[in-house]
């Protein structure tokens, strides 16, 4: 099942990858509909089992070997199977993830969560673009090569089930798998191209920490028509303990981190921000840099969630105790756990009035840097600039992967690129998720470009 002869010429692959966009949708159909949040308190986990029983059956019936579902120690289950590489040829491990984020309140979608819906020539639903969508794209790729005399390299495949949890199940899985996982490149696809159509790569991630912070105050919640005042309220010391995060300008401010980084790659221009965040008119954006220096050369502090009385059905009672988590995403130059201790030690600095704080830690990650050089990068860049006549371009991320470290850990040979679906306009993590089918169509063409062009240029 593998290409000895001459390559298949792009058009080949071009028409083929556009004929199977059919069955790409009916894939994406499929898998958006398992509801599978990582999370047993918000899903039955029976609904990631299912998903990931799903990319087994789709992997093996497009021709990878001894696929299966393997625990994980965070309770996970990861997806992993192989092809051998050709004699001479470079083998290639292709990472995507299953799992995806809640939907973060039904009522603010305008479709259904976990039903496709096409729309405006978009595909809507959550994890319709990550990570489902590049599951899908990932399929599409080998079909058309499998369909135009089988695979030029060596395939990998690892799809991990507890990504957006953050729970480090994959992290711990990889380096007891060494060998079951070893490569010549790796293709971490769980990014995206800088806007819709632009080729891009991406070459830094930020790495992210996160802690849950808790004040208490009182014994239990009283009247606060009878003791308000004197009574120290938590919720307004939690206000002020998050506030100190930040300036009045809204740069980050934790004692012991650089706020002042300067990022010298591609340029993001505030009105493309401002439209690909969805920022209402008239809202200033954060801090005293430039857009690309807050997301990618400085850090950013964000509270992700408070624990406090909603407003309706709250009572007129001081409360006994309020919390928050808080996430914190650091450019390189600083590891997750230095910028953890000193987020900590800022916070516990200025809990006000002598309420009693306890700080549990929750997650940490690195910040990483990609692979701009070797045989496997070039073979992608002119793979994707083929596949989509456009010039191949880089840039940051602000999401982290701790993964991407722990891959560099363990293969310090391999080359690791970053790419994918996730283009500004998906609103990944956000209510109304979608992907534009294009970059499906135009992903799945670089992939199977790349895997040709690589076994190449290697042999």
């Amino acid at each position: 099942m593998s290409t000895k002869g001459a390559p298949v010429p792009v058009k080949t692959l071009r028409d083929t990858v556009g004929e199977l966009m059919g069955q790409a949708k009916d894939d994406l159909a499929e898998l958006v509909a398992f509801q599978s949040v990582a999370d047993p308190k918000q899903y039955p986990p029976e609904e990631c089992k299912k998903a990931a029983d799903w990319v087994v059956d789709a992997f093996t019936e497009v021709g990878l070997q001894d696929v299966q579902a393997s625990l994980t120690p965070d309770g996970s289950h990861c997806v992993h199977g192989h092809y051998p590489a050709p004699h001479g040829a470079p083998t290639v491990l292709l990472y995507c993830h299953y799992d995806v984020q809640p939907p973060l309140g039904e009522d603010a979608w305008t479709v259904p969560v976990f039903e496709l819906t096409e729309r405006d020539g978009r595909w809507y639903g959550r994890g319709s673009a990550d990570c489902k969508g590049n599951i899908v794209m990932h399929l599409t790729a080998l079909r058309a090569l499998r369909a135009n005399g089988g695979f030029p390299c060596g395939i990998k495949l690892i799809c991990e089930g507890s990504e957006e949890q953050g729970t480090g199940g994959l992290e711990a899985f990889v380096p007891d798998n060494v060998e079951l996982l070893r490569a010549d490149t790796i293709l971490v696809v769980d990014t995206g191209n800088f806007a819709v159509g632009v080729p891009t790569l991406t070459t830094t991630l930020r790495g992210m920490t996160s802690i849950d912070v808790r004040v208490d105050a009182l014994a239990s919640p009283m009247h606060s028509g009878m003791f308000g005042g004197p009574a120290p309220d938590p919720v307004v010391g939690l206000i002020q303990l998050l506030a100190t995060l930040h300036d009045a300008q809204g740069n980050t401010t934790v004692d012991g981190l650089d706020n002042t980084g300067v990022w010298t790659g591609v340029d993001y221009a505030a009105e493309q921000f401002r439209s690909d965040a969805n920022v209402l008119d008239g809202v200033e954006l954060m801090g005293d840099g430039s857009v690309a220096d807050m997301l990618w050369a400085r850090p950013s502090a964000t509270v992700l969630g408070i624990d406090v009385p909603p407003v309706v059905g709250s009572s007129a009672a001081v409360q006994a105790s309020a919390a928050a988590r808080i996430s914190l995403r650091i450019p390189n130059g600083v590891t997750g756990n230095a910028a953890q201790d000193a987020m900590i030690a800022h916070l516990e600095a200025r809990v006000p009035w002598g309420l009693r704080c306890s700080i549990e830690r929750v997650a940490v990650g690195d910040p990483f840097v990609g692979s701009l050089s070797g045989p496997g990068y070039e073979a992608m860049k002119a793979a994707m600039e083929e596949a989509y006549g456009h010039e191949q371009t880089t840039e940051g991320q602000g999401g982290s992967i701790p993964l991407c470290n722990v891959f560099a850990e363990t293969y310090p040979d391999a080359e690791i690129m970053l790419l994918g679906v996730e283009e500004p306009q998906c609103l990944i993590h956000a209510p109304n998720e979608s992907v534009d089918p294009s970059e499906i169509e135009h992903l799945a063409l670089s992939e199977a470009l790349f895997l040709e062009n690589y076994a190449r240029a290697v042999r």
